[in-house]
């Protein structure tokens, strides 16, 4: 079961991981920088945040508080990334550290106790409170994406297409699949 999970938790991660990414490809350069007011956050200062903490959370993840001394989390909310690449190169390296441990974690770390801030998280509790935490700054980066872009690209169901939809998955034979699957493997 935990290789399931861990496995599970990876290709949910990709996934959300692929939304940001289908977001930044439907948004001009300068609306990556656009806050709708000052207490509000750009897309490029959201991902400059989750770089910090995937950053932060991950390296040493097993030895070291998530909290690193070098973390500057307060400068993480200050808008000043110049450019698309500067952002990405943030984007992939937060990501990078991130999935790299956690493909390199097995059944037998999972009740491991890791700190946060000198908070014991087993590393399964650590992997949840980051699969309830990025997913919810990847949507933030997906609506502001919507309201900026000039044209949207639906990332799941088109408005409308539901019936469509469903038509079509239960034309297929029932069997156990992951959900990201079809996403994940558009990306080839």
């Amino acid at each position: 079961m935990s290789n399931n999970y861990l496995e599970s938790v990876i290709k949910q991660f990709e996934y959300y991981k692929l939304l940001g990414e289908q977001t930044f490809a439907q948004v001009a350069d300068e609306q990556l920088f656009w806050q709708y007011n000052e207490d509000s956050n750009s897309i490029a200062t959201i991902v400059k945040h989750l770089a910090g903490n995937m950053k932060s959370r991950w390296t040493d993840f097993l030895t070291t508080d998530g909290e690193k001394e070098w973390r500057n989390r307060d400068g993480e909310f200050e808008n000043d990334i110049a450019s698309r690449a500067e952002m990405m190169a943030l984007w992939d390296e937060g990501w990078q550290v991130f999935l790299d441990t956690l493909k390199s974690l097995g059944e037998d770390d999972l009740e491991k106790v890791i700190y946060i801030r000198n908070q014991g998280h087993s590393v399964m509790e650590a992997i949840n409170r980051q699969l309830a935490h990025y997913p919810y700054h990847v949507g933030q980066i997906v609506y502001i994406g919507k309201l900026a872009a000039t044209e949207w690209r639906s990332l799941s169901i088109p408005r409308g297409n539901s019936s469509q939809y469903n038509a079509e998955k239960f034309a297929t034979e029932k069997g156990r699949r992951h959900f990201t699957d079809e996403f994940l493997g558009k990306r080839e």
